[in-house]
């Protein structure tokens, strides 16, 4: 079976242009004795917005690996994929995210329900789970419960897995269940119950995407309760070694936190809990490559400059167009939005400073941020200017989406 590393990181390129200067902070990563395997991922929805096809990520990593030299594990996720969306991935991709969140909470058949139950009696009671909290009890009605409300989302999840199969071959690919975009986060009992029925499935996932406690909002920090968060990713890491030896699940099975870009006051959690456990990690990032993208083109000034104002400014005025597809993954202020006007007024660095994520420095501004993360499609239309751009600042993009990778978010997850 093709198998995922212990630790890799999801990295979102919208425009194919980044991938050498992301493998760049891999590289300089496992200088310092850590390897991580990137994964370039891009969701049917991206590819839509931009205009791209699932092919161009692949040839973009393939350019990056064989230009840097890059002798470790990487792979291209099929990001957030459906049944009815997966056929144009089967052949560009090695790593797929299946996307079930619909199918969470539809009705199921009761006698499905009682089947599954029946098979799995040890999940009734009270269970006793090294290095879970606490133990937990559950009688046989929240169990049904549980399995009524998430039963269909693991034969969707079946589904999607069996036709990757039949086309690629089991033991060709990578398969992550992906329930982070549902209306609450999994409790540790919920999600063993999750991963009895995958294993009944027979799908062999390698990691999983539970939603968690809190607002895990695009390209921007974690907002809530830091002790509940790390207890929640403690008690799901004993839950998966359990399930590992119960289910039979693969033995690399491991924990992917979705959206985890500039989730900053969350790294020192996970570095931690990674240490104490041994366990793999998997973080996807999305689009804070596009942004450092921006925070360079600012930085050069000139064409580079304007550019981005006049992003800035169509967005401002096309608001909720933007934000709507991503309402429940951000959180602008309107009121903290500063006018085109008074943009148009900044400088370059002052523009950059806004943009890039450096919590507490003065000139940042989150909701500037969230606004200009889902407005990528803006560049796309700009299509051979805003493409010409990078090319011709190439150095200082490449910089600042180095630096980003390497020191805001691997260097504090991976080296403490």
């Amino acid at each position: 079976m093709l198998t995922l590393e212990r630790f890799s990181f999801g990295v979102g390129d919208r425009f194919a242009h980044q991938a050498k200067a992301q493998l760049q902070a891999f590289q300089k990563l496992a200088a310092e004795g850590i390897v991580v395997a990137p994964v370039w991922n891009k969701s049917n929805r991206e590819h839509t917005f931009v205009g791209s096809e699932p092919q161009n990520v692949l040839d973009a990593a393939k350019a990056a690996i064989s230009a840097k030299g890059w002798e470790h594990g990487w792979h291209v996720d099929a990001d957030h994929i459906r049944l009815e969306t997966v056929e144009r991935f089967i052949a560009c991709s090695d790593f797929f995210t299946l996307d079930v969140a619909d199918s969470i909470g539809q009705p199921t058949p009761l006698a499905d329900v009682q089947a599954f139950i029946n098979r799995h009696p040890e999940l009734i009671g009270t269970l006793t789970i090294a290095g879970l909290s606490e133990p937990f009890t559950t009688t046989r009605e929240e169990v049904e419960q549980v399995a009524s409300k998430y039963f269909l989302a693991v034969q969707e999840a079946g589904n999607i897995y069996r036709h990757i199969s039949a086309r690629k071959g089991e033991a060709n690919f990578i398969a992550e269940v992906s329930l982070d975009e549902t209306d609450a986060p999994q409790t540790p009992p919920e999600l063993l119950i999750i991963l009895a029925a995958l294993a009944d499935e027979k799908v062999r996932i390698q990691t999983i995407a539970p939603k968690f406690t809190g607002r895990f909002n695009k390209g921007v920090d974690y907002v809530g309760d830091l002790s509940q968060f790390e207890r929640e990713f403690n008690d799901d890491l004993a839950v998966i070694a359990h399930a590992i030896q119960q289910y039979g699940l693969p033995a690399n099975l491991k924990l992917s936190v979705h959206s985890g870009s500039d989730k900053f006051s969350l790294y020192p959690i996970i570095h931690r809990a990674l240490a104490r456990t041994g366990a793999g990690l998997h973080l996807k990032t999305a689009g804070t490559t596009w942004l450092e993208e921006l925070v360079g083109l600012s930085e050069a000034g000139g064409e580079g400059l304007v550019l981005t104002k006049e992003i800035y400014a169509y967005a401002l005025a096309h608001v909720d167009e933007l934000c709507a597809p991503y309402a429940s993954v951000i959180d602008i202020e309107r009121s903290k939005l500063p006018s085109a006007e008074t943009v148009n007024t900044w400088s370059g660095p002052q523009l950059a400073n806004a943009i890039r994520h450096i919590p507490g420095h003065p000139e940042f501004n989150p909701h500037v941020r969230q606004l200009l993360h889902v407005s990528f499609k803006l560049a796309a239309k700009a299509g051979a200017r805003y493409l010409d751009l990078l090319k011709s600042n190439e150095e200082i993009v490449a910089k600042q989406v180095t630096e980003n990778i390497f020191e805001r978010h691997m260097r504090p997850l991976f080296i403490g």
